[in-house]
């Protein structure tokens, strides 16, 4: 396997940016060659992660090791080589009848990074983590080896890597379960809240649906603090569907997927153009109270109908910031946030608000615990640095933690919650940024 030259490496928020050796093996030889013949890597996916975590001076690609090891439709178990997409597996799946339990906002990323941060979708109240439903996975760890770990075997590196940001070995392979599914379709309700206080009262209401989410408008101030759009789902049974829809159930129409061909200037996304999406968005509906059915795509996935979506906050890039607080202190912890956001004047048109069930406590190193979590994506600018740390105070205040999937510039001591990391050999960017802080 030779090694490339040096190669610009950015995750999906363009921020930071580096140049870094990349080596995408195609063997088990070549991945043995990489691990052993580095000081320090780390092993990256499709980069839909953002921040520095998955960004080091040599990078082991797994965009290459994409391929399908089984499918058991009977007992609705699949195998894959951690390269492999979520997307892919859907396009085989929902035709025999079978959903991914678990499901973060895009389905471009792989399974391999799924696991690494054990991610969560709209339902974790109801199914909890992407963990939850893994059977097993192959580990490279540092001398080359290869190790099947499962609730059974090597329980000690299951659970550390699950949530461990790659920082125990190459997850080669995983095997794990999925939902089994009559359509491709979602019962849908989007419900207009016109504050805080509404919001939540609808969460409350809607625990006992499995899908539930909520878009807010950060910008809004005093009695329309928190003004929003909780969308809530089920899949949708056969004997449910309108009679247009039930001559292909598992199938759905494709779509003309739009493209942002080049990067925006950094005047485009400002105060007043976020102001005026968010109006519309919130009132695209139409009505108050919105009852329909809509493809998995639309529901689950409706950023990525929009591809390089990222280049809209300009070159240079924007941070996601996502942090979880207890549910107890929910409310209050988000009134401060919002109302610290919508000061500073530099909003998000992308907030989503989302419920949390009991955590996995086996799974130590993910990220959910039982509360609340709200994601915001921030245009890196000069004042961004500042807003950050006002955030961090509020959620350290509250309790809470930041999401290490998200984190580019978070106060570490809020992403320093990972335990039984101990290899030298497989570390990142960020991991080393939070060890600094932790030595001094």
């Amino acid at each position: 396997m030779e090694n490339k030259k040096l190669t610009p490496v950015s995750n999906w928020g363009l921020y930071p940016s580096i140049k870094a050796n990349v080596v995408s093996p195609t063997t088990i030889l070549e991945f043995q060659e990489a691990v052993l013949s580095n000081e320090e890597l780390i092993a990256r996916g499709n980069g839909r992660c953002y921040g520095d975590a998955s960004l080091q001076n040599t990078i082991i690609s797994t965009s290459k090791w994409n391929k399908f090891i089984d499918f058991d439709r009977q007992n609705g178990t699949i195998e894959v080589e951690a390269g492999v997409k979520l997307d892919e597996i859907l396009d085989v799946s929902i035709p025999a009848g079978y959903f991914i339990s678990v499901t973060p906002g895009t389905k471009f990323i792989t399974v391999g990074g799924a696991i690494a941060s054990d991610v969560h979708g709209k339902n974790h109240h109801v199914d909890g983590c992407f963990s939850d439903h893994l059977i097993h996975f192959d580990l490279m760890i540092e001398n080359g080896d290869i190790l099947r770990c499962s609730r059974n075997e090597h329980t000690d590196l299951f659970w550390s890597t699950i949530g461990g940001m790659g920082l125990t070995g190459v997850i080669l392979s995983a095997q794990f379960m999925l939902k089994k599914i009559e359509t491709a379709y979602i019962k849908n309700e989007a419900i207009q809240a016109n504050n805080l206080d509404e919001i939540f009262e609808l969460f409350d209401s809607s625990e006992s649906w499995t899908y539930n989410v909520a878009w807010l408008d950060c910008l809004q101030k005093g009695k329309y603090l928190g003004k929003s759009i909780m969308l809530r789902g089920e899949h949708a049974t056969f004997d449910e569907l309108p009679n247009k829809l039930k001559k292909n159930p598992l199938q759905i129409k494709k779509k003309s997927n739009l493209n942002i061909p080049f990067f925006f200037p950094n005047f485009a996304l400002n105060p007043l153009s976020i102001k005026i999406f968010n109006w519309i968005y919130y009132n695209k509906q139409g009505k108050k109270h919105l009852k329909n059915y809509v493809d998995y795509e639309t529901f689950f996935y409706p950023l990525d109908a929009v591809h390089n979506w990222n280049r809209i906050y300009g070159k240079n890039g924007f941070i996601q910031y996502q942090f979880v607080i207890p549910k107890e202190r929910g409310k209050e912890g988000m009134r401060q946030i919002l109302e610290t956001i919508a000061t500073s004047g530099n909003g998000s048109f992308l907030v989503v608000l989302k419920l949390f069930g009991d955590n996995n406590k086996q799974a130590y190193n993910s990220f959910p615990m039982k509360g609340y979590t709200l994601a915001l994506d921030f245009k890196v600018n000069d004042k961004l640095e500042k807003l950050i740390a006002n955030l961090d105070k509020i959620v350290m205040d509250f309790g809470g933690h930041i999401y290490r999937t998200k984190d580019a510039m978070s106060n570490p001591a809020l992403t320093d919650y990972l335990q039984q990391i101990d290899s030298p050999k497989f570390e990142s960017m960020q991991n080393e940024r939070i060890n600094r802080f932790k030595q001094k």
